[in-house]
């Protein structure tokens, strides 16, 4: 890049910096997955933290765009094996703001999401398959859905929310190919929702 693009090119960010908010978050997930009767579904305790920018604002409307790492997945039993399966996502929330007051804030929009790992432990260690017991290979790797929440600014930059995330992907590939189907499986179409409380700051 010749030099003079790279003066153009900071002449145009650092404006858009300066107008920028920066901050950090971290909170507790409720997550479990829709269609999980057939194993006895329940929901699972995780964890996410990450970070986002939002452009300052001073009107009614403003936008968020978050990156979060998050843990969440669900609790299962299916005969007498017992267990959990734990995801690990990273989040792309693309949100609006309204704000409602100076200190209360109503988010809603869209996010994509995309699965890091998967893990299913239980008191059955393998099932012998070796597909199977590979998880995250049975597992669509792309999420995609909703989201929407409230967020309170009490003082200063500190801020605490909730949010819930409606996953409108199937969460498993269809296994109709597997020999056998492993005792985590929930209906094919599936879905992940979650409920997050977090906290955070606001630089």
């Amino acid at each position: 890049m010749k030099p003079y693009y790279h003066f153009l090119l900071i002449l145009v960010i650092c404006p858009l910096l300066a107008h920028t908010q920066f901050g950090i978050k971290a909170g507790l997930n409720f997550a479990k997955v829709t269609k999980a009767s057939n194993i006895n579904g329940k929901n699972s305790t995780g964890f996410h933290a990450g970070v986002f920018l939002a452009p300052k604002t001073e009107g009614v409307i403003g936008y968020r765009s978050e990156l979060i790492y998050s843990r969440q997945g669900y609790d299962f039993k299916s005969g007498t094996t017992t267990g959990s399966v734990d995801l690990d996502y990273l989040l792309l929330p693309q949100l609006m703001e309204i704000n409602i007051t100076k200190v209360f804030t109503v988010q809603v929009g869209g996010q994509m999401a995309f699965l890091l790992n998967a893990k299913a432990d239980s008191t059955k260690t393998s099932t012998g398959n070796a597909q199977v017991d590979k998880l995250v290979d049975l597992m669509n790797r792309f999420d995609y859905g909703a989201a929407g929440g409230i967020e309170i600014h009490p003082y200063k930059g500190i801020l605490f929310g909730a949010r819930m995330n409606i996953s409108f992907g199937n969460l498993f590939k269809d296994p109709a190919s597997l020999a056998s189907r492993p005792n985590f499986f929930p209906a094919v179409d599936a879905k992940n929702n979650v409920v997050q409380l977090f906290v955070g700051y606001k630089f």
